[in-house]
């Protein structure tokens, strides 16, 4: 993956203007939705779509735990403690 680094100006009513060659790189176009992260003092700004392309990516991971088995058992829980 390639590092783009640009310095830009806050500009009137807190409006930046991405860079060109950043917005080509993320296929951007006017109007599209993206979102702002403010995390450590840091600033980060993605797409919808990439946020998605990431949860996927987590949940895709198998770590050996039988998810559906766990749900289960904590709803049998539940409902045995509510005497159902």
């Amino acid at each position: 993956m390639v590092t783009l680094r640009k310095e830009v100006e806050l500009g009137t009513g807190g409006r930046v203007v991405i860079p060109a060659e950043m917005r080509e790189a993320l296929d951007l176009h006017p109007g599209d939705r993206l979102v702002l992260t403010l995390k450590d003092g840091r600033l980060e700004l993605t797409t919808p779509k990439a946020i998605l392309r990431k949860l996927h990516g987590s949940l895709a991971k198998d770590d050996g735990r039988d998810l559906t088995a766990e749900l289960l058992a904590e709803r049998r829980e539940a409902a045995e403690g509510k005497g159902w």
